[in-house]
């Protein structure tokens, strides 16, 4: 039966006040039914020239404080947030036929935080992040893989190997988070969550 919440929503969009929580709920959802990176998501940022880019990332970490992923700050995407640090993400889960929309502003996560994730990772990994220049131009693939191996001589023990300074985590503030789920003959169903000045989340529903 098609359950229908006190909007008049299929009832997987809840009634809750919090968006945060919503999120959760279906994440948790599509760990279930994904087959792959559950947490995959499209990073759309721009450049000076106001030139959109976008790529897929993945989540690593999420609360009421914002959406978590890391990267190279070097790279395309870490130039253009250090330019101008608004972003969106979007995540589309075909098993579930749902997708969530999100804006907000990006900040970097504190050294500690990349500390932390940084040691989790497996060591091909970590050496990954010393060997790649990302975004930069290869002359050849070799080019890379020599690096790599530089780097393994230099960092033989696999439990000390530093993150370097120029690898670390943003972290994504939402200031808008849209919820998505397909309907028939494309009446879909849409709910937006807005955060007003004072920091309170507001409802929408939104026309498909």
């Amino acid at each position: 039966m098609n359950q229908k919440n006190s909007l008049g929503l299929n009832n997987c969009f809840l009634d809750l006040n919090d968006p945060i929580e919503l999120f959760k709920v279906w994440m948790d959802e599509a760990k279930k039914t994904e087959p792959n990176d559950p947490n995959a998501l499209a990073l759309a940022t721009s450049d000076e020239n106001n030139f959109p880019s976008v790529r897929m990332v993945l989540l690593k970490d999420f609360n009421k404080n914002g959406f978590v992923f890391y990267t190279n700050l070097n790279s395309q995407k870490g130039n253009e947030l250090k330019n101008n640090p608004k972003a969106a993400m979007c995540f589309h889960w075909k098993s579930l036929l749902r997708q969530i929309r999100i804006n907000g502003t990006i900040k970097k996560v504190s050294d500690k935080t990349a500390d932390e994730y940084y040691n989790t990772r497996g060591y091909e990994s970590r050496i990954g992040a010393w060997a790649s220049k990302q975004s930069s131009i290869l002359n050849n693939r070799g080019e890379l893989l020599d690096l790599i191996k530089t780097y393994k001589k230099k960092y033989i023990n696999k439990s000390k190997v530093p993150r370097p300074d120029y690898w670390s985590g943003w972290n994504l503030t939402p200031l808008s988070i849209e919820f998505w789920l397909d309907g028939d003959s494309r009446i879909h169903e849409r709910l937006k969550y807005t955060k007003d000045k004072t920091g309170n989340w507001n409802k929408s529903l939104l026309s498909p």
